[in-house]
């Protein structure tokens, strides 16, 4: 099954404990693997534009949908048996120590 993990920074999150391994480990250890399939950083939500269709109305604008502190840094795409290995994997990520995964199956179009 596909998974896509949402690695979300929270710049507003301080903690003083040690992640497992770096992010460049972390690539090549799921790379390896076969596990993690593709993945990038993100620009921040500064570099971001939003587009909205309201009845016929295109409308484009600067930063973010929401106003929030936590941002989507990144997202990788994982080939993993299932959910739990998939949350197993993204446990052993930096960013679980200093902000949050989201981890969620693909939901395939059908027909």
């Amino acid at each position: 099954m596909k998974f896509m993990m949402l690695v979300i920074a929270d710049p507003t999150l301080y903690s003083e404990e040690e992640t497992p391994i770096t992010v460049d480990e972390w690539v090549q250890e799921y790379d390896g693997s076969g596990v993690r399939l593709d993945g990038e950083r993100l620009r921040p939500p500064s570099a971001a534009k939003t587009v909205r269709r309201r009845n016929g109305k295109v409308t484009v604008t600067d930063g973010p949908f929401a106003e929030t502190h936590e941002w989507i840094a990144g997202f990788d795409i994982l080939e993993c048996e299932s959910l739990e290995d998939a949350v197993a994997v993204a446990t052993r990520h930096p960013m679980a120590t200093h902000g949050t995964i989201e981890v969620r199956a693909f939901w395939p179009f059908e027909g």
